[in-house]
């Protein structure tokens, strides 16, 4: 049974979920991305765990506190109808996502234009490249501005940290896309619109 030091979190509340999860996730290291699409287990329940707007994963309430832990859990996280799911080949446990899985907080860009490379780093290490399997979305804030999304696996996506937005959004330009001026980001010979250009001045 995991103890509360390896965990981040007190194991004394009722945790079977929890402690099935992870004897799983151990017995069942492999190198790389563990083949969650292929897993069809019974589903067994909602965990008292959730992924926060900022990234930061939770369980019972407290964070869990080790990195090298939500890197794991993150290895078997999938989507399925819109709802977050932990799957091993045994079982398949719910989690509550507020906004996306995942933050991208390191970006480096080479090149300009069509030909401009855009790659970012997750909170967890996984590494992309925007491409036609890694696209750029953009969905508005709440209280105005941009929030960008990365492409990162399956249906799986990062929000863009607000640090990396701006550096981001100083990238674009203004295209005529489908007849319309649209303000957006070109990248691996795609560009990405984002806003009419008329709105620019909003952001």
């Amino acid at each position: 049974m995991p103890q509360a030091a390896e965990t981040g979190v007190s194991m004394n509340q009722p945790a079977e979920a929890m402690d099935r999860l992870l004897t799983a996730l151990r017995d069942g290291k492999t190198r790389g991305l563990p083949p969650v699409e292929r897993w069809n287990p019974p589903f067994c329940g909602d965990l008292d765990m959730r992924i926060a707007a900022d990234g930061t994963w939770f369980y019972l309430g407290t964070p869990i506190g080790r990195p090298a832990l939500v890197k794991l859990f993150s290895s078997v996280l999938r989507r399925d109808d819109g709802d977050y799911f932990l799957v091993t080949p045994v079982e398949k446990v719910g989690i509550k996502v507020e906004d996306a899985p995942f933050q991208a907080v390191e970006m480096a860009v080479e090149g300009e234009g069509d030909r401009r490379s855009i790659a970012f780093r997750t909170q967890v290490d996984d590494v992309v490249s925007i491409s036609d399997g890694h696209a750029i979305r953009f969905e508005r804030a709440a209280k105005g501005g941009l929030k960008p999304y990365i492409h990162v696996r399956r249906d799986l996506w990062a929000r863009v940290t607000r640090a990396l937005t701006y550096d981001l959004l100083a990238l674009g330009e203004v295209r005529e896309v489908e007849g319309r001026e649209m303000f957006g980001v070109a990248a691996a010979g795609v560009f990405y619109p984002a806003v009419p250009a008329s709105e620019i001045e909003g952001l």
